[in-house]
């Protein structure tokens, strides 16, 4: 692993990344490069490599082989990776999840709270004051003193994109946040996630959502067996796309 490099480098680089489980590659020799402030939407059918791409970027899921960039620390896969390595790297990564992963026995406030004190060093009052502003951005402040088992699908979703912002993270993953939520419902989460994109916030996100593909982010990616098809401007990658395996897709996911 390196540091932070000085000069222009883009916030999340992939280079080379092949994850197998078995005999089955997931992922084949995928490269992506993400600039900073970026937003970029990655589509595609179920199976495609997704959100296991998505993975690899934290190395939640360790690549057989290939390079991962973050803020400028970088890990060469494929050999033992010390764990200071993984935390520099992890450190600078937000991630929310389909699932929302809140520890269901502490209120909201002390769900995003306590990664702060764990990770941070942050005092309790400091968590607790940070907590409650990133309650307040995302109209949650009101459910601080709740548990999550009162709070709605929606509500827990934006509950888990306050815990990640509240380590600060450069860079935001987001995998297929809206899945598990009914529609009208997911449009609480999305109206956050356009706040941050309007905010500069570097996003990598995973998603279904069509809309928001093609409305907020600045660069559409589309996969499938593994590997990536195209790349390019949201525009020009739904109304003219360059490959027939995207046109088949688009028109399953445009038409039902």
């Amino acid at each position: 692993m390196q540091g932070p490099e000085g000069g222009s480098r883009p916030a999340v680089s992939i280079e080379s990344v092949v994850k197998r489980y078995g005999e089955h590659t997931v992922i084949n020799d995928v490269s992506l490069s993400i600039g900073e402030g970026e937003v970029v939407a990655i589509i595609g059918p179920s199976g495609a490599g997704k959100s296991t791409l998505l993975r690899c970027v934290n190395l939640l899921e360790m690549p057989d082989s290939g390079r991962v960039t973050v803020e400028g620390y970088r890990v060469d896969t494929g050999s033992a990776i010390p764990r200071s390595a993984l935390v520099a790297l992890r450190r600078n990564v937000g991630m929310v999840f389909q699932s929302f992963n809140l520890f269901p026995h502490m209120t909201v406030l002390r769900n995003v709270s306590l990664p702060q004190e764990r990770v941070l060093g942050r005092s309790t009052a400091e968590a607790n004051a940070r907590s409650l502003e990133l309650l307040e951005r995302v109209g949650l402040a009101h459910k601080a003193d709740q548990f999550p088992g009162r709070c709605s699908g929606g509500q827990q979703q934006r509950i888990a994109i306050a815990r990640a912002l509240a380590l600060d993270p450069r860079v935001m993953l987001f995998d297929e946040p809206t899945s598990a939520l009914d529609p009208e419902v997911g449009l609480e989460v999305l109206a956050v996630m356009r706040e941050l994109a309007d905010e500069g916030m570097t996003m990598v996100v995973v998603t279904h959502e069509m809309q928001f593909a093609r409305n907020v982010s600045d660069r559409v990616v589309v996969m499938a067996d593994g590997a990536i098809l195209e790349e390019g401007d949201p525009d020009q990658v739904f109304t003219a796309p360059t490959q027939d395996r995207t046109r088949q897709f688009l028109r399953a996911v445009l038409e039902r």
